[in-house]
């Protein structure tokens, strides 16, 4: 068995497979793109998908990667076991419609056992294979030579997630020695395939050839598909000879450092769990930001909070009480820096965002600590010892802070917790993730329809508005038909079309299709990407069309060039962003629209009004430039040098196009754009939002769009100034803060009418006092403006000590209001102001509460304020 790193064993894996002539595929951001079905991306199938169901065809049918994952569903269980983690790395190999079980099989045990490359030790490997998959059993035994006693029979090896691909599978498992058996002789699962720890599940290869039907029946795939998957931590962990995956080159560097800072020793047993959840956390964290990912309060962006304040709360463990997590982030750069240079080069953002977020959460430690000697108060006011599970939950979910800090508090008060409560709203929160996670199918089911579509289709559109072209595939109904007649509708596939196919942002073009005699005979409503990128037309039909025969196709060029604007527009916009807010700015997410553009963008702050009209100033300038747009076809990495910006989440060949807008703006981008920048001719922001924590919106018009909004910008404000009665436009301020004035001064006026009204009925109503077993009570409605004028009255009763008890009532349209004051003398007697409001907020369907000498509450039900205040005597009598 060889001895290697981490990295060499990770480019090893990619080498065999290279030499196997596999495309090696970088790994994709861990954040799904177009992928609604996903939270993260969760294991190296999941960015294979569009291959899978046939929606694009690959290059080379023969895919290799290392695939950066994310998985949260047990994020407990991190540190605690030997190998549970949020972040890993799926080593995998794919065929699509390609090689099949036999090639997969010898090339996993090549791998794993060859001398040049891994080089374990046969005897040391188990297979399972599902029971009914005979052909994989016989290839193991027969043509591998595994001898049957290392061959289990399982039946859970058939890999389904509902509709779509699925198929039996084969794992291979390392038999690490009788000294990791944790199960006794005998058990059920001490065997290779069960829950134990001996037998370490290295390798599951899947053979997906059936479609799982949504009527639940299983029918053979057009194209059958190989998808394995080896985690790289464990493979690591046995060529590192490491009890668990933390002991590895992966983590001991993290946790090296996690001692320092420390001061702590991880060989210490109950410091463990603490470094490795540290040391978990902050790889994903570190990751994921880099991404695009930020933490917020729901979604994944919840998923990175919760990872930081539980990496916050074990550094507490560690005696760590400051923020700490950011010098934790060169380290992992340093061992993940060969195949993943992005945390490296994101490092300055990745840092921000943590130490943001982690000074955030000591505030918010502080105030949870203050709730919970809040919620103590009240329990040892009522008397009671337990806190209530929901009341644990609600400083967990909302304060961040964690059950056994909760304990460590409460027990000094001795008082326990409700814990079978806080479970059940644990349950209840994982439900609500499990149903946010997915909310449909996460795999197509896969068509072989557009995989026979081999004729190339050729988009002409970057310099062509319309053409003549022959018609060469008709779909109809999922199917291929020869015609198509009037009312129908189809998708359409041309030899050539200058029709733009959606994506990128862009939307696709709309236009007609044509006969010789320039009769319509079809209405083309969008154009969408086939397997190869084709241009495929969804129509509704007009005329009869037939497959083979010639027609002219032309697109709807006002449209193509109101979104040509939107498109350039959004390029100067992007690097403005950059200039004026700081170069951690980066798309995340774009729509080029015919009536405006919206643009996505990652930003910790509000962006001022200052700095709004500086991108609007800048954006224009260039418009006034009259900037030649050139695009230049060349490699990846051509393009890469002359310092173009790929857009985040977006793959791209090994041909590219580059837009440039001079040396102000290098993109690569497929779309179309003008020929100068002068063409788009205005550019007005009309609004900027946040849309998520640290990403924001911008929403944008140019040309007519932004005339036309500046047009009726114009006419709102002549309207105004009609109503107003001013001669100019230019008196409108002056007029509109005369007006302000003279409603300051009426609202002045009105409040003082109201207040004297007030003070005249209190004189009266002061006067109406009720004595109860000795105690003077006042309950009365009165006539104000609204609860200050109620409290002020409250505050004049109490200097001059009218009664021992005042209760006032103010209904207010559809609500109503109540406040309660009592003096000494009644608080001596134990009554409290808060227990009588929350005694008469009933029936005015409403609640409140309060402090001992004053409370008050607010409802819905103003008839109800009458029976309210009669029953203050009656609370009177039963607490004097």
């Amino acid at each position: 068995m060889k001895k290697l790193t981490s990295s060499e064993l990770r480019q090893l894996f990619l080498d065999f497979f290279k030499e196997k002539n596999h495309h090696i595929e970088k790994s994709a951001s861990l954040v799904p793109i177009e992928d609604p079905t996903l939270l993260w991306i969760n294991s190296g199938v999941a960015t294979m998908k569009k291959y899978f169901d046939g929606s694009v065809r690959p290059e080379n049918r023969r895919i290799a990667s290392s695939q950066k994952s994310i998985r949260t569903n047990d994020i407990e269980n991190v540190g605690v076991t030997a190998r549970h983690h949020t972040l890993f790395e799926m080593l995998g190999n794919f065929s699509i419609g390609d090689y099949f079980k036999k090639e997969a099989i010898e090339w996993a045990w090549d791998f794993l056992t060859g001398e040049q490359w891994l080089a374990l030790d046969p005897d040391k490997l188990y297979i399972t294979v599902y029971p009914e998959d005979k052909e994989t059993y016989a290839i193991w035994k027969d043509k591998i030579g595994v001898d049957e006693s290392h061959l289990i029979e399982e039946e859970e090896n058939f890999w389904d997630i509902g509709e779509g691909p699925c198929g039996p599978d084969t794992e291979i498992f390392f038999d690490r020695g009788e000294t990791f058996n944790n199960l006794p002789e005998g058990h059920e699962e001490n065997y290779p395939g069960g829950q134990n720890e001996r037998w370490l599940e290295i390798w599951n290869l899947v053979f997906s050839e059936f479609n799982h039907k949504a009527d639940d029946t299983y029918v053979p795939l057009p194209n059958k598909n190989i998808d394995t998957g080896m985690g790289l931590e464990r493979i690591v962990s046995i060529l590192q000879d490491a009890p668990t995956n933390f002991e590895t080159d992966l983590f001991m560097p993290i946790i090296n450092k996690t001692e320092d800072l420390s001061g702590k020793k991880y060989e210490e047993k109950k410091n463990k769990v603490s470094f490795k959840v540290i040391a978990d956390h902050i790889r994903a964290l570190a990751f994921a930001i880099s991404d695009g990912a930020l933490p917020s309060n729901e979604g994944r962006g919840y998923v990175l909070r919760r990872l930081l304040r539980r990496s916050v709360m074990h550094g507490r463990k560690l005696t760590i009480d400051k923020p700490f997590l950011t010098q934790l982030i060169p380290i992992v750069s340093e061992i993940m820096s060969e195949h993943y240079p992005e945390v490296g080069e994101n490092r300055e953002l990745i840092e921000k965002v943590i130490l943001s977020e982690e000074k955030r959460f000591h505030e918010t430690l502080s105030d949870g600590l203050n709730k919970v000697k809040e919620l103590v108060e009240e329990l040892k006011e009522k008397g009671q010892s337990k806190m209530s599970g929901k009341d644990a939950f609600q400083l967990y979910d909302t304060y961040g802070f964690p059950l056994e800090l909760t304990e460590e508090v409460v027990e000094e008060e001795n008082i326990t917790i409700n814990y079978k409560e806080f479970d059940a709203e644990m349950q209840k929160q994982r439900e609500r993730a499990r149903l946010a996670r997915q909310t449909e199918n996460s795999m197509a089911v896969q068509t072989s329809l557009l995989n026979e579509v081999t004729v190339k289709s050729t988009f002409i559109g970057y310099n062509q508005d319309e053409t003549t072209t022959t018609l060469i595939k008709i779909i109809k109904d999922e199917a291929f038909v020869e015609e198509i007649e009037p009312g129908e509708s189809a998708r359409l596939l041309f030899e050539e079309s200058p029709f733009y196919a959606e994506k990128g942002g862009q939307v696709g073009d709309t236009g007609l299709i044509l006969n010789e005699d320039k009769t319509v005979m079809a209405e083309i409503l969008n154009v969408k990407s086939g397997p190869e990128g084709q241009p495929i037309h969804d129509v509704k039909v007009r005329k009869k069309m037939s497959n083979n025969e010639t027609y002219y196709l032309v697109i709807d060029k006002h449209r193509r060039r109101l979104i040509e604007r939107n498109h350039t527009a959004t390029h100067l916009l992007h690097q403005t962003l950059k200039e004026v807010l700081g170069n951690h700015v980066n798309q995340a997410g774009s729509l080029v629209e015919d009536g405006q553009l919206r643009f996505d963008f990652t930003h910790f702050n509000q962006v001022t009004e200052e700095e709004l009209k500086e991108m609007e100033k800048q954006v224009n300038q260039k418009i006034l430039e009259n900037i030649r747009v050139e695009t230049t076809e060349t490699t990846i990495d051509k393009a890469k040098e002359m310092g173009a910006v790929a857009l985040f989440g977006e793959k791209y060949g090994k041909h590219v196009r580059v837009v440039s807008i001079n040396d102000y703006s290098k993109e690569l981008c497929g779309g179309t754009h003008v020929e100068t920048t002068s063409e788009i001719g205005l550019f007005k922001i009309l609004s900027e939002s946040g849309i998520g924590a640290g990403t924001r919106r911008i929403i944008a018009r140019t040309s007519e769009g932004a005339y036309q909004w500046i047009d009726e910008q114009l006419n709102i404000l002549n309207q105004t100034s009609k109503l107003l009665r001013v001669q100019s436009l230019n008196e409108l301020p002056i007029r509109v803060e005369g007006l302000q004035k003279e409603l300051k001064d009426a609202n002045h006026v009105n409040e003082s009418l109201h207040a004297k009204l007030a003070e005249s009925q209190a004189e009266d109503i002061f006067k109406k006092v009720t004595d109860i077993d000795g105690i003077t009570v006042i309950a009365e409605e009165i006539k104000a403006k609204d609860m200050n004028q109620l409290r002020k009255l409250a505050d004049k009763w109490k200097q001059n000590d009218y009664s021992d008890i005042l209760v006032l009532g103010l209904r207010n349209g559809e609500k109503v209001n109540l406040i309660a004051s009592l003096n000494d003398k009644a608080r001596q007697n134990e009554m409290k102001a808060g227990n009588l409001i929350k005694f008469i907020s009933p029936y005015i369907k409403g609640g409140g509460g309060g402090r001992d000498d004053f409370a008050q509450a607010g409802g819905k039900k103003p008839e109800g304020l009458s029976e309210a205040l009669q029953a203050v005597p009656d609370w009177v009598e039963k607490n004097s």
